[in-house]
Formats: C-alpha cells, structure tokens, sequence
C-alpha cells in the first residue's frame, strides 16, 4: 500500500515539474514577443492584435480539445501539443535570420501565437484531466495547490528572465530557450507511466455532438454548472483589481518601473503563497467554505487596494490578494475533478479553458473602457462587491453543498 501511494506520490511530481519546465519556456517567450512588439512598434493596435491571437486560438479549440482529451490517450496528447508547440518556435528559430522587413516579421510573430496558443487549447484540458488520473481524490486539493505554486513560481520568474535575455540577446536566442525547457519537459514527461482511465465509448459521433453531449452533462448537473458559472464570473470580475493593476498604479503613484515591478512579485508571491497554502492544508473540510472564505477575502482586498492611499498598503493586500486567488482556483478545480466523470473531465475541463479565453478579454475590455470614463478606484470598490455576494451566494445555494 505504501509502495503504491509513493508510486503515484512521484508520478505526480515528476508531471508538474514537466509542466513547469516547458511552461517556463512558453512564458519567456510570450513575455518577450509582446515586449518586443510594443518596443519595435509603439502601436496598441499590434499589441491588442498579439493580445487576440494568444487567447481567441485557445477559446476556438478547447471545445474541440477536451472532447479528444477524453477520447484519446491524455498522455499523447500533452505530449504532442508539446512537442508541436516547440516544432512552431523551432520553425521560427530557423527563418527569423531571412526575414528583413519588419511587417513581415510581425506577421510571422502573428501566425506563431495563433499556432501555439492552438496547442495550448488542446493541451490545457488534458492537463487538468490527467491531474485527476493521477491523484487519488482525497488528495487532489493539495496537490493541486502544488500545481498552482509551481505554476505561480513559474510566472514569478519568467517575465525577469525574458528581460534579462532580450537585454543581453536577441529574440531569436529567446525562441532557444522556450525550445530547449520543451525538450526537458518532454523528456521527464515521457517516462511517467499513466494509470488506466475510463474513456466515451467508442462511436461514430462528431466533435459537435460530443461537445454538446458535453455541455448537456456539465449544465444538466447543477454543481458542475454553478461551478463553471462561477468560475466565468470570477475570471470576469478578477480583472479591475488584477490584471488593470499596472494602469491603476501608474495613475494613482506614479508612472515608475519599479512600481509596476513591485506589483508584480508581489501578486505572484501572493499566488505562490497561496498554493503553498492549498498544498500544505488542503484548506477547510467542506471545499464550499474554503471558496466561501476565499471569494470573500478576494473582493475585500479588491475594496481595500482601491480605498488605500499608501502603497505600502496596498502592496499588502496585493499579496493577500494572490493568496485568496490561487485558493479559489484550487478550489474550483479541485471540486470539478472530483464531482466530474472520468469520461467526460476533458470537456468539462475544456469549457473552464474556453470560458477563460473569453472572460478575461471581456473584462479587458469592458472594464478598460469604463476606466477611461469613471475613477479606477470605483471600479476595482464595485467589483470588489459583486465578489463578496457571488461568495454569499455559494453559501447559501444549496445545489453547491456537496462540493
């Protein structure tokens, strides 16, 4: 018995390292293009194109990539997206010397993210659905929260070694980088052998009937429904506080690098922070409470980084902030992959991805919009309580007690 626990115990390890390692190479480089863009061009419209290419790709596949998440090997999956993803930037790496015109460049950049972030689509829900393969579920909100330590570390870093390469190199000794973490993780990966799971039966439907065989079973249970839901909402309402940080900070404290840098480590040291957390803990015995706490911490620390004036202050709840993060990601994956069939966790896995790539532009843009209009500080305040009532609402919806 123990021999086994240890067997999946390592299993589980050695995948999120190789996650790691091959997602570090993948940020770096994304880190680097829009830099680079933003630099080369000083045009938002580039960047707002390079901004639509990395996520509406992965919004368009997902659908299609948890229906074959749960058709076909999960292990092959990951590890061709991998591999694909590295083929992309390779190809790059190969004809980035020939091309001279920098119209021509920025289109080949283009078509580069709309290649990867495909594979990231299809990737994603086999990732999550394998986590489940693995993980006895008595154990899957710790080690999730693992996942989203590592994960957090990885973001963490990236953009600093991303800046540190393109100060001292070039672009194209960038796209190595993200070539090379490929092939290490690919390799870790390889040796891990998967345990059996259940898979659809085999039939002669369509990607469409099987995605909506897939939405009829996530919407026909009312947990895995109010999860997703919640999960979109909260993807959506993240953004004012979250990612609009850096033009709330700029305006209230002034335009300085090490502003916008102190915000950053500080978020991602808060999501670190909290994935430690989760994997130490586990957080409460009923997930619900552990959501509950953490939405309503998440909306406090929303009003309170708009209410301060000491940037000190605010840096603090920014940390706080990442923790309440990362717990009520954990939370949400965690009770999917429990609650959700074997055979149909990659659609269920692949509509959290899609609602993702679509919440979060959304509220890009919508909330960018306004903030040129209404104070930022309202902003953030109003979003801050629409979180503290979705966590009230968790509390006292029934449909989401046995979470």
């Amino acid at each position: 018995m123990l021999k086994a626990q240890n067997n999946w115990e390592k299993k589980i390890i050695l995948f999120f390292v190789s996650q790691s390692i091959t997602l570090f190479g993948s940020q770096i480089v994304q880190m680097a293009i829009v830099w680079y863009v933003t630099l080369s061009t000083a045009r938002g419209i580039w960047v707002a194109a390079f901004s639509i290419c990395s996520y509406l790709p992965q919004f368009l596949i997902s659908f299609a990539g948890g229906v074959w998440a749960d058709r076909y090997n999960r292990k092959r999956m990951i590890l061709y997206a991998d591999a694909s993803i590295a083929i992309v930037t390779f190809g790059m790496f190969l004809i980035l010397p020939y091309i001279s015109q920098s119209g021509i460049l920025l289109g080949m950049l283009l078509a580069m993210s709309v290649l990867r972030s495909l594979g990231a689509g299809i990737q994603s829900p086999a990732v999550n659905a394998a986590i489940a393969q693995i993980v006895p579920k008595e154990h899957l909100m710790r080690y999730n929260g693992m996942n989203s330590s590592m994960q957090a570390a990885v973001q963490f870093f990236a953009p600093a070694v991303a800046g540190v390469v393109l100060t001292m190199g070039t672009l194209r000794s960038t796209l190595m980088i993200d070539i090379f973490t490929a092939i290490i993780g690919i390799g870790l990966f390889s040796h891990i052998r998967m345990p059996k799971s259940e898979k659809q039966k085999a039939s002669a439907s369509t990607v469409f009937s099987d995605i909506k065989t897939g939405i009829q079973y996530a919407f026909g249970k009312p947990l895995i429904g109010g999860l997703l839901m919640v999960y979109g909402l909260f993807t959506f309402f993240c953004v004012p506080a979250g990612y609009l940080s850096g033009l709330f900070v700029s305006r209230v404290y002034g335009e300085t690098y090490w502003y916008l840098t102190a915000v950053e480590l500080c978020g991602f040291g808060g999501m670190m922070a909290g994935g430690l957390l989760m994997s130490v803990s586990g957080g409460f015995k009923k997930r619900r409470t552990t959501m509950f706490i953490g939405l309503a911490v998440f909306g406090g620390m929303a009003i309170g980084m708009g209410a301060v004036k000491q940037f000190v202050l605010y840096l603090a709840f920014m940390v706080i902030y990442g923790v309440a993060l990362t717990t009520v990601q954990t939370t949400i994956n965690t009770s999917l992959q429990v609650h959700t069939e074997s055979a149909v966790q990659g659609r269920v896995f692949g509509f959290i991805g899609s609602m993702y790539a679509v919440c979060y532009p959304a509220g890009m843009t919508v909330f960018g919009l306004m903030a040129d209009r209404i104070p930022l500080q309202w902003i953030m305040e109003a979003s801050g309580i629409v979180l503290i009532l979705m966590s009230i609402y968790i509390a006292a919806k029934r449909d989401l007690q046995d979470m």
